[in-house]
């Protein structure tokens, strides 16, 4: 069936910059979307605009009475129209790629959709009255945007050349991408269960003994780290495996990081900026391990086609030479 974009990419032709810079705009865009929700969050700003889809009743924007906190929430519900920008321009561009790489058109529109759920999801929580199982789920949308944001960004930059590693260490990738979903999972009952950092109202908790949960929350934090240094030398020796390797090294810092603002933060009552910067940690540990997992499976989601600089007459995917544990050839 002819759409209009279709259409359109009979006619028109995108390069690959156009793709670099629309799926990088998404990208930035659903990080600050998960700061600025943050900052709605320490602040007490949760309920600034009252109602939704309207700021307040008869009124799309806040209005003077709302004051300081209708301004923050606003602001937060702004940014959506940013992020719808960019996802469009992410989608327009890989649609008008040639040739076509229809994973990457799939990727661009499935970040359109997650961008409606959950901007409903946010509608939802604030006519909860910020329940916070519609704040996690909320969060959680979040994520799975962001994650979605960090596969289309990567996958427009990487190269058709790019190696394919041996099943074991595509194994401890998952391993690891499934231990840091969960770590985060389990992150939104801290914050649900905890005191509700820069709120002086009595707002609604989570059921859960906020101590218990924030030591499986660092027991689980420690299980990831040991997952990305297993992964770490399993990828020590293989030459083809650098690319993967510089990623797991960087991972490994933005961990220790997080892990640092995570202890402080519990240890002196929470101050808000910590608060936000932690989110902001969470959300690049997130992109860190996806994208650790597509340098070490780089057929998910299908194989990438030859652009502009790849070197021509090459396969698309080379399996590794010398697989961990192998020996040398000749």
């Amino acid at each position: 069936m002819r759409t209009p974009l279709s259409w359109l990419a009979e006619r028109v032709e995108l390069g690959p910059r156009a793709l670099r810079w629309g799926t990088t705009a998404a990208l930035i865009a659903s990080i600050l979307i998960i700061i600025t929700g943050g900052v709605v969050r320490v602040t007490g700003s949760g309920l600034g605009c009252p109602t939704w889809p309207e700021c307040s009743a008869g009124s799309i924007a806040t209005t003077p009475e709302l004051g300081i906190h209708g301004l923050i929430e606003f602001t937060n519900r702004a940014l959506t129209g940013v992020l719808v920008a960019a996802v469009g321009w992410a989608i327009l561009a890989a649609r008008l790629q040639r040739p076509r790489q229809r994973v990457l058109t799939r990727l661009a529109w499935s970040q359109f959709w997650l961008v409606v759920v959950n901007a409903i999801a946010g509608g939802i929580s604030v006519l909860a009255e910020l329940n916070p199982w519609v704040v996690a789920m909320h969060f959680l949308l979040a994520i799975a945007l962001l994650a979605t944001t960090t596969l289309t960004w990567h996958r427009a930059r990487q190269s058709a050349q790019a190696v394919v590693l041996p099943a074991s260490d595509g194994v401890l990738a998952w391993a690891l991408t499934g231990a840091t979903f969960v770590l985060i999972v389990i992150g939104t009952t801290v914050t649900g269960s905890g005191p509700h950092s820069g709120d002086s109202a009595d707002v609604p908790r989570m059921g859960f003994n906020w101590i218990a949960v924030t030591v499986v929350h660092g027991v689980l934090a420690v299980v990831v780290m040991a997952l990305a240094v297993a992964l770490l030398l399993r990828l020590r020796r293989p030459p083809e495996a650098a690319v993967a390797r510089r990623r797991v090294v960087t991972l490994l810092g933005v961990l220790a990081l997080q892990g640092l603002i995570g202890v402080v933060q519990s240890l002196i009552g929470l101050p808000e900026a910590l608060v936000v910067l932690h989110l902001l940690g969470s959300a690049l540990v997130w992109v860190g391990t996806v994208r650790v997992l597509l340098d070490v499976r780089p057929r998910l989601f299908g194989a990438v086609l030859p652009v502009a600089g790849d070197a021509p007459g090459q396969p698309v995917f080379e399996p590794a030479r010398n697989p961990v544990g192998a020996p040398p050839a000749g």
